[in-house]
């Protein structure tokens, strides 16, 4: 008994973080534009993450583009600034997009 609860506390502990990050980005905005598994006006998460799989620096980049915006990676359309994610929050962000393999 005690054993499963350990079980049950330790997977809680590991998705929790996930689901918080998929929160953060509910209520930042990201998922009118992007989605985890499809593509919807921006490319889904798991694309971006298998994109920039392997690269050390592209949480730094993600984050970057999360607050500034960008554009031409992922096809004409531009991802504008999102002043409502401050620093942190898009290092938490994008993070969270590069767990999404």
């Amino acid at each position: 008994m005690k054993r499963a609860l350990l079980i049950m506390a330790a997977v809680a502990a590991i998705s929790a973080p996930a689901m918080a990050d998929e929160a953060l980005a509910k209520s930042k905005n990201c998922m009118a534009c992007h989605a985890v598994d499809k593509k919807l006006v921006g490319p889904a998460y798991k694309e971006v993450a298998k994109k920039y799989a392997g690269n050390a620096k592209a949480a730094d980049m993600l984050a970057e583009k999360i607050v500034k915006g960008g554009s031409g990676v992922w096809g004409a359309i531009p991802m504008p600034a999102n002043p409502q994610v401050n620093a942190a929050d898009a290092k938490k962000l994008a993070a969270w997009v590069m767990s999404q393999q």
